[in-house]
């Protein structure tokens, strides 16, 4: 099959994506349409398909994403330079619900997790150190690496201690924000045991952040306050760490359900395959895993903006529509508040890559959730409640997001990449490649090439061979962040610091 070098997505689009670099004088046929290129276009970016004058809309996904800066003529490479976004402020919406029969198999696949004491689900088995405040990360450093070198990590997968800067100096909602997040990180199944080390003086008082914890399993979590200890205070961490491992060591995996899974679904370093590639295949195993009774999260709220209303109108209730409206706009606010504009988002490497407005980036960035009814709405730091397609308020930032992605209860994190990214978060950060240059010159960050959609695969290829890779991973196979030793946390921070 000839490998096509152009793609326009949406029969109403005013642009096409070349999929390969194109040369200046170039012509491509359109719908019957002949496009001579004005200009050298790199591969992932828009040419336009007619002209279109000053402030007229340009479509792209079937949607706005912006208008022309200048009167503008058909083969133009469209970009930032001339094209305007259209954001501005808050708005108001209107609840016009849409649902659509995903008509998707049910299959009885299973992964292989750890059943913990409470009913949930681990696809990890691993001893957390968790700091209450920064003044503890040293110490906690230094019980991970000791830990580590005394077990070998026999009989679990691995030890880490959660560095953060937070705990103490901070008021109001960036305390709280700090003390759910912790919350999450020591009550999350990926963890057989955790040890809650605490300096004693701070903010996050120990005794208080444990009650916020519930009816925790006191046999798998267990607190340590620096300043109680008379003497070395390593010692008595390493005493209780070698009683969580003695624990933890004798968990095994099981089969478990797909209906179990729980994942979070993140962007970072996009380009203009995102949209194309990797995102419409993360949409679809996130459709085909609510199919399962499973679940699945989007979240970076300001990479909406411009995409907001088909989300909106896919919640099941009025109440769930109320509150994405009130997310969107409290986001705005935020941004506002600062005195930042809505629309100032894209990234010079997004920018780069082909994404010239935030709508743009949007329309891209919300294909990752596919096509399910939104079912339930979250607020940062909060837990996961319902199953399906969920919303979770947190900003774009790749760090803030996948940690809050994971806090929620999310087992693992997919991250599609056009630009690429090392890093990951607390639970097994999965990257999708949008194209296949990327996937081959960074083997050691990629878990999986979607690229492979604009070399003749098809997303039915494709997909069967995607759900494989995830529930590999989540039965135990290392995603490549996890075998790189690159994973850390990153908690919102918006006031101001004592």
């Amino acid at each position: 099959m000839e490998q096509a070098t152009f793609l326009k997505i949406n029969p109403a689009d005013t642009v096409f994506v070349c999929l390969q670099a194109k040369k200046k004088g170039d012509v491509v046929e359109v719908g019957g349409t002949q496009v001579i290129l004005n200009q050298d276009t790199p591969a992932g970016h828009k040419v336009l398909i007619r002209d279109v004058k000053k402030g007229e809309n340009i479509i792209k996904y079937g949607y706005p994403i912006g208008h022309a800066r200048q009167d503008l003529k058909s083969g133009d490479w469209v970009n930032e330079d001339n094209l305007q976004t259209n954001l501005s402020g808050t708005l108001e919406y209107t609840y016009e619900p849409v649902s659509e029969q995903l008509n998707i198999k049910k299959e009885k696949r299973t992964f292989k997790g750890y059943r913990r004491k409470n009913g949930d689900v681990g696809v990890r088995n691993e001893l957390w150190i968790v700091p209450t405040v920064g003044c503890v990360n040293g110490i906690a450093e230094r019980l991970a690496n000791q830990m580590k070198k005394e077990t070998g990590l026999k009989g679990i997968d691995d030890v880490y201690a959660w560095h953060h800067n937070y705990g103490c100096s901070q008021l109001s909602g960036d305390h709280e924000n700090t003390r759910k997040v912790l919350r999450d990180i020591v009550l999350h199944p990926n963890a057989g045991g955790v040890l809650v080390l605490s300096l004693g003086c701070e903010n996050n008082q120990p005794d208080q952040f444990m009650e916020m914890l519930g009816d925790y399993d006191k046999d798998r979590i267990r607190l340590l306050v620096t300043q109680k200890v008379d003497g070395d205070e390593v010692e008595e961490g390493m005493r209780l760490l070698r009683e969580l491992y003695a624990i933890a060591k004798t968990d095994v995996r099981e089969d478990v359900p797909v209906s179990e899974l729980r994942v979070g679904l993140k962007c970072g370093g996009s380009d203009g395959f995102s949209g194309i590639t990797a995102n419409p295949l993360v949409g679809e195993f996130s459709d085909w895993l609510v199919a399962q009774g499973g679940t699945s999260v989007l979240t970076e709220v300001p990479e909406m903006f411009g995409a907001e209303t088909i989300l909106m109108n896919r919640c099941e209730t009025r109440e769930l529509f109320d509150q994405t409206v009130s997310m969107i706009n409290n986001f705005k606010n935020y941004f506002l508040s600062h005195g930042e504009p809505v629309g100032e988002n894209p990234s010079p490497g997004n920018k780069a890559g082909g994404i010239s407005t935030l709508e743009d980036k949007a329309l891209g960035c919300t294909q990752k959730c596919g096509r399910a009814p939104v079912s339930g709405v979250m607020e940062y730091g909060d837990r996961l409640e319902h199953k399906g397609l969920n919303l979770l308020s947190a900003p774009g930032n790749d760090l803030v997001a996948a940690t809050a992605l994971a806090s929620c209860g999310c087992h693992l994190v997919l991250f599609t990449t056009g630009r690429g990214t090392p890093f990951g978060t607390f639970v097994p950060t999965m990257k999708i490649a949008t194209n296949p240059t990327l996937a081959s010159r960074k083997p050691g960050w990629v878990d999986f090439n979607a690229g492979q959609l604009i070399e003749g695969r098809t997303m039915q290829e494709l997909l069967p061979e995607f759900i494989d890779k995830v529930l590999s991973v989540a039965s135990g196979e290392r995603a490549r962040n996890e075998e790189n030793d690159y994973r850390e946390i990153s908690i919102f921070k918006n006031g101001v610091t004592l």
